[in-house]
């Protein structure tokens, strides 16, 4: 110690303070001192005196030394502070040297003193000499992090557990923090991609544990920006100060703009492949739809796009349809929903919508960014992985015909050079279906009738001759029918050919309206029209559909330039095989009929004589039934239904008749079919459901007790949607609650539609009607669903019945009846019983009911309370 120091004496006795500075003389000390004694003096000569050393007594008269001591802590923290007293014990000693004081001296060994403080200022010159060597090092460090900082590279270490020790703002900015937040944590603990983190934790491990350098040359980290940045790194372990490598240094140089460049030249390659292959495709294709379906695929397949597909735009209902696709599901996203042009809903604010409109690509290059804009089919892509999507639109003769959509996974896909390539690819295509078409157009008016759409003669003749091949297979009919147009000149004529043009049209459609098969439809020439019947059973049937689908949608009138025509037609109709078994043949043989019709007061005319008689029979009966229904000309019979127990009448089955005023009562056989086939099984069946209620009523008025009465069901009426209203009016024609009705269907039409039948029947059920299934056994029940049914009855055929004593399997059919009834806790009437034999077996087969001629005929209903009162004496064979 080489310099003078300044001592500061806080003593009230001058002579020990004298004392003092002679001691540390004599030990070698160099000082200048002061002494004071008061709080006031010693503040002040801390402030003015600066000493280097404090020595104070530790009692004073105004002062004490743990007072000072505290001040001189506040004032001059790192000035030594030694106690020099002669009445300080140990305790107080231990707690001056807690408090902060240096050392303390007692006043009677002062040769510690000078020891004492030069002890003091070597820590005191030790402490300074560390604070420098730190702000040396704090300096240097800033120095390095300013270094750090400045370069552009990521710079940064991490330890085992994958913290940050080390980072530059470059990497700060990166993670969206601040270099303190950084430090400490993991790449875990940000919001990476999951594969980004394990990438860099695989690498960073490898580093430490193999402790060689490692070389990424390419690596891709998302900012906090969502921005996807490139990099090419370096990394080394750091071996600490025990030897151990606890740490992987890394340098990365950000290399996103040239990545991205050869990102974009791949891109650019991927779209000049695509074009390339397509134009290819349109050189050596020539069928739209196999066009569509290539492109897609070299999209897909050449491209690398993620999905791909081809939409045709319909103008009048703005509707944007698939016609084309290729990828991986692709066909699953777009076959079955259809996109829209429609600017005023949301489904039509995606890239297709504004590519029609706009009548330019539209493109979006961040799908996430806006996933609720546009179809559903947006947020599928997305989660397919999808990011980029173009729409380009494709044009025939400067209109939008559709377009072609991309997708592609990479964000921000498809920029100005790929779009100038895309442009060029969506032209070509278009130019491909600009000349497609009018390839098409040349055939069409070669098969096609221009004026209406419909097949001509030479299509019609083509497709009539593969049908008539597959009839001749089949042993089928076929009907060939020329409609010809009366006095159509006339139209011509009078009122000019574009409204007989118009005309046509009109007549061409509504044909078209009634024969859906478009290839049986054609016109042959000006007003004549061509219609060929495929499945038909006879020739009742191609009366019954010149009347209602011809005549009936010709005679409704036509409104052309505000006036009404009304129109009239005759046909002329052959017969395949029976008229001919070629196509020419059996042309010429309906032009045959036409030209006789022509010349008669007929509407159709078959070619063979024989057939317009049957014809005209059916349509004679058809026309007596209309009239039958409107006067009511029909009757119930009831036939009986006898318990075999106890051989009484249990029920009455109403069995319809038609009383024909000009050969008497008629069977429902020769009537039933064509009142079904006509429909107006509808309105007859709703006659004897009330007549039937209201003649139950009648018998319950006169005193009797009549059994319930059962009514078929026709597949007619059990279809119709207000069939149980039907049956609720019929009820109410009673007129109390005991309408003793009871409902019979068939078995084959209870399975048609059954689970609408099951709902209907239940609400029938409900309005107190008993339901039986009648000739059960013909049909194909499914007995999963017979236990669903709400019926109380099974009728047995009386197929079956009939055959039960000659025929075993017949026998053996009508008891496995019996026994499934019986367990379903269902009835059994078996029908057509007309021996006693057949009675006996049923009876020992434990069939609870039976009717049949052996016990009465169906009977009119005036005489059913005779029936009624004879009781047993209708079932003598029951003993």
């Amino acid at each position: 110690m080489s310099r003078q120091l300044k001592i500061l004496f806080l003593e009230d006795v001058s002579a020990d303070a004298e004392l003092e500075s002679r001691e540390l003389r004599r030990g070698g000390v160099d000082c200048v001192t002061q002494r004071v004694e008061t709080k006031e003096a010693f503040v002040r000569a801390l402030d003015e005196f600066e000493p280097d050393v404090i020595l104070s007594d530790f009692s004073l008269p105004t002062f004490d030394g743990l007072s000072a001591l505290a001040i001189a802590r506040e004032r001059r923290p790192d000035t030594p502070f030694i106690f020099v007293s002669g009445t300080i014990g140990e305790e107080r000693a231990i707690e001056t040297l807690k408090r902060g004081a240096t050392d303390y001296i007692l006043k009677t060994n002062l040769r510690r003193l000078a020891p004492a403080v030069r002890r003091a200022m070597e820590e005191v010159e030790g402490r300074a000499a560390q604070r420098r060597a730190e702000e040396e090092t704090a300096r240097q460090r800033a120095f390095l992090r300013h270094v750090i900082d400045l370069d552009p590279n990521f710079v940064f270490a991490k330890d085992r557990e994958g913290r940050f020790t080390l980072a530059n703002r470059a990497v700060a900015d990166a993670y969206g923090c601040s270099i303190e937040d950084l430090l400490g944590k993991t790449d875990a603990d940000f919001d990476l991609n999951r594969e980004e983190v394990d990438h860099f934790r695989k690498i960073d491990l490898e580093v430490m544990n193999t402790l060689r350098e490692v070389f990424v040359p390419e690596e891709r980290i998302t900012d906090a920006a969502g921005k996807v940045r490139w990099l090419q790194t370096v990394k080394r372990p750091l071996v600490s100060a025990n030897g151990k490598t606890d740490m992987a240094l890394g340098v990365a140089t950000d290399i996103t703009e040239r990545k991205n460049q050869e990102l974009k030249i791949g891109r650019l390659n991927r779209v000049l492949s695509v074009l390339s292959g397509i134009n290819s495709a349109i050189v050596r294709i020539r069928n739209r739809q196999e066009l569509f379906e290539e492109a897609c695929r070299i999209a897909v397949e050449h491209g690398n796009f993620g999905m791909a597909w081809i939409s045709e735009f319909d103008p009048a209902t703005l509707d944007v349809t698939p016609v084309a696709w290729a990828g991986i599901d692709a066909g699953e996203h777009v076959a079955h929903s259809k996109a829209t042009a429609r600017a005023d809903v949301p489904q039509g604010q995606g890239v297709v919508g504004h590519a029609i409109r706009g009548k330019s690509p539209a493109v979006c290059n961040d799908l996430a960014a806006e996933p609720d804009v546009g179809s559903p089919k947006r947020k599928e892509a997305i989660r397919r992985g999808f990011r980029s999507l173009i729409g380009l639109p494709l044009f025939v003769e400067g209109a939008v015909w559709g377009t072609l959509t991309l997708y592609a996974k990479e964000p921000k896909f498809f920029n100005e050079d790929e779009l100038k390539l895309l442009n060029e690819l969506a032209a070509d295509i278009s130019f491909a279906l600009e000349y497609i078409a009018k390839e098409e157009k040349l055939n069409y008016l070669a098969y096609y009738d221009p004026l209406t759409g419909l097949p001509n003669r030479t299509l019609f003749d083509d497709r009539m001759t593969q049908r008539l091949r597959v009839a001749s297979h089949d042993q089928t009919l076929i009907a060939l029918v020329l409609v010809d147009l009366e006095r159509f000149r006339i139209i011509n004529d009078t009122m000019g050919r574009h409204t007989g043009d118009a005309l046509i049209r009109l007549i061409g459609e509504r044909l078209q309206s009634a024969f859906f098969d478009r290839d049986s439809l054609a016109r042959v020439n000006g007003d004549l029209f061509a219609v060929l019947l495929t499945e038909i059973k006879d020739e009742s049937d191609i009366a019954r559909i010149f009347e209602e689908k011809i005549i009936g949608r010709l005679k409704q009138p036509f409104t052309l330039a505000g006036q009404e025509l009304r129109v009239s037609a005759k046909a002329g109709v052959a017969l395949f095989p029976s008229d001919a078994t070629e196509p020419d043949a059996l042309f010429t043989s309906a032009e045959t009929a036409l030209k006789q019709v022509k010349g008669s007061s007929d509407r159709y005319l078959f070619y063979a004589r024989k057939m317009n008689a049957q014809v005209a029979a059916r349509h004679k009966l058809e026309n007596k039934l209309r009239r039958a229904v409107e006067r009511e000309e029909f009757v119930l019979f009831y036939q009986p239904k006898i318990d075999l127990l106890t051989k009484y009448v249990t029920g009455l089955e109403a069995l319809i008749r038609w009383n024909d005023p000009d050969t008497g009562l008629v069977l429902p056989t020769l009537f039933i079919p064509l009142l079904e086939e006509t429909g107006m099984i509808t309105e007859v069946g709703a006659w004897v459901l009330k007549r039937a209620v209201s003649e139950y009523a009648a018998w319950l008025a006169t005193g009797l007790r009549p059994p319930r009465i059962s009514v078929n069901v026709s597949p007619v009426q059990l279809k119709r949607k207000d069939f149980v209203a039907r049956v609720q009016q019929a009820i109410a024609t009673a007129g109390n609650p005991d309408h003793g009705l009871d409902l019979e269907i068939t078995e084959s039409v209870m399975m048609e539609d059954i689970d609408s039948n099951i709902v209907k029947l239940k609400a029938v059920r409900e309005l107190g009607v008993g339901i039986a299934i009648d000739d059960f056994g013909t049909g194909h029940s499914s007995l999963r669903y017979l236990a669903r049914l709400p019926i109380a009855t099974l009728k047995v055929d009386r197929a079956f019945v009939q055959g039960m004593t000659t025929n075993p399997d017949d026998m053996a059919i009508v008891s496995a009846i019996i026994s499934l009834a019986h367990n379903l806790s269902l009835k059994v009437v078996a029908e057509g019983v007309e021996t006693e034999e057949q009675s006996k077996l049923l009876r020992l087969l434990k069939c609870e009911e039976v009717q049949g001629f052996l016990f009465s005929k169906p009977v009119p209903a005036a005489q059913v309370p005779l029936l009624l009162e004879r009781g047993r004496e209708i079932c003598p064979g029951l003993t």
